[in-house]
């Protein structure tokens, strides 16, 4: 039995749309602002990158992560760990940071992901995460935020990667 990715529904690109609206206006929490915890989230990208997946590209906003990997394991697998280890490390800090942690839960229960179609749909990925910051107006350029792959580069050109692998 083959499996096929169903196209995104016009509904579902209208509410994406939206929640990407709202995040970038800074709504929800932003936890993820604060410097010790922005930096717990990066090394947790870092920690198993080339292990476990192969780190792409990636943007700590305040208040939501953008990744683009190239997993060797299961997506949920991954996710998981790094939503369980900075989860923890959030409330355990919350009060002490002031994080404004609500209800005992930094992240949303589930994540977003996208199958990346072809190299022009991968150096788009890559554009929109790193500019991410810069449409938000948090920064002039994507070099400029401190919590982004962007910044490893000096630049927001996004790397070549064989469509084969993705």
């Amino acid at each position: 039995m083959a499996l096929h990715r169903r196209a995104e529904t016009d509904l579902e690109t209208v509410w994406r749309k939206r929640i990407e609206r709202w995040l970038d206006a800074g709504m929800g929490s932003c936890a993820l602002a604060h410097p010790e915890l922005a930096a717990v989230m990066q090394e947790t990208l870092l920690k198993f990158a080339g292990a476990r997946y192969e780190l792409l590209a990636w943007c700590i906003m305040p208040n939501h992560v953008h990744v683009l990997i190239d997993p060797v394991e299961s997506l949920a697998k991954i996710v998981q760990s790094w939503k369980s280890y900075t989860g923890r490390w959030a409330l355990r800090k919350n009060a002490e940071l002031g994080l404004g942690v609500p209800g005992g839960k930094l992240w949303m229960r589930d994540y977003w992901d996208r199958y990346i179609r072809d190299q022009q749909h991968f150096g788009q990925v890559v554009e929109y995460i790193h500019q991410n910051p810069v449409k938000a107006g948090l920064c002039s350029r994507p070099e400029d935020w401190h919590w982004s792959s962007a910044r490893d580069r000096g630049a927001p050109a996004p790397q070549q990667k064989p469509e084969t692998t993705l």
